[in-house]
């Protein structure tokens, strides 16, 4: 008969393995039958490969970093609907392939919420990748340019969950924008893409420097989709105050409607 640790090691149960002497020790002072020991064991052996995997998908998906919705300051983002933001931590919209969009003026925690919602898919086992805007489109052309365009693009459509933060601080040219196009109409109805923008929808014409293919890519994106406009004050200049460090008046001028030479975001 093979000895237990040769079992364990061709069944490649390292967790089990490593754990076992004080799994056994436990089981004995607790006087566990063996049913209760066996599920203790495959417990502990499911854990340590849950948590393995976990942590290789959330260094795949290269967040720039972890936070989670429990770390999400709510009530100081009062236009946010509670059960909107828990409907979606329930991640219907990913095994749907549905999207999610996130408006608001910089600040607001809307890379916060696209994190947090990526880390939930990713802790659920699905493949997550996080991208700001202007690294997806610099990854696209490259790739055009290189003569692997295709490839990439069924690279970007494997994410179960794509998280593209930053929409709307760079505008794009023609082309960008068809490759941004080509991609999103590749992940329709079959991934779900997470978007966060400081622009409203009426904005997007400006920032795909083509109205016709801006509204082709609203209609990809919002036919299956959850919509969030956080219309608050942005948490930078809160934790700013709260160290006097910004008064009142300071916050006016950090406030591009104050500022003369600066165009206002509009709330759609």
């Amino acid at each position: 008969m093979m000895a237990l640790d040769q079992l364990l090691n061709r069944l490649k149960m390292e967790h089990l393995q490593a754990s076992l002497d004080s799994l056994c020790e436990h089981a004995s002072k607790q006087d566990l039958n063996y049913r209760e020991f066996l599920e203790q064991a495959l417990a502990q052996e499911w854990g340590g490969r849950h948590q393995k995997g976990l942590e290789s998908r959330l260094k795949q998906a290269r967040l720039p970093w972890i936070k989670t919705l429990e770390q999400f300051d709510f009530s100081f983002q009062p236009s946010i609907d509670h059960k909107i933001v828990r409907d979606l931590a329930g991640l219907g919209f990913v095994e749907r392939g549905e999207n999610v969009v996130l408006l608001g003026p910089p600040g607001v925690g809307k890379t916060h919420l696209a994190v947090a919602l990526a880390v939930k898919a990713a802790e659920a086992g699905h493949r997550v990748l996080f991208m700001t805007l202007d690294r997806l489109v610099s990854t696209l052309m490259r790739s055009r340019q290189e003569n692997r365009l295709d490839r990439q693009l069924q690279q970007l459509t494997y994410p179960k969950v794509l998280v593209l933060d930053e929409m709307g601080y760079l505008p794009m040219t023609r082309e960008e924008a068809s490759l941004f196009f080509r991609l999103i109409n590749r992940r329709y109805e079959r991934a779900s893409t997470i978007l966060t923008s400081n622009k409203s929808f009426m904005d997007w014409g400006e920032i795909f420097g083509d109205q016709v293919i801006a509204t082709a890519i609203l209609d990809r994106l919002l036919h299956h989709s959850t919509t969030l406009n956080i219309k608050g004050e942005s948490y930078r200049l809160k934790d700013k105050r709260r160290a006097g460090l910004v008064t009142t008046q300071a916050k006016k001028e950090d406030d591009p409607s104050h500022d003369p030479e600066s165009v206002p975001i509009k709330e759609h």
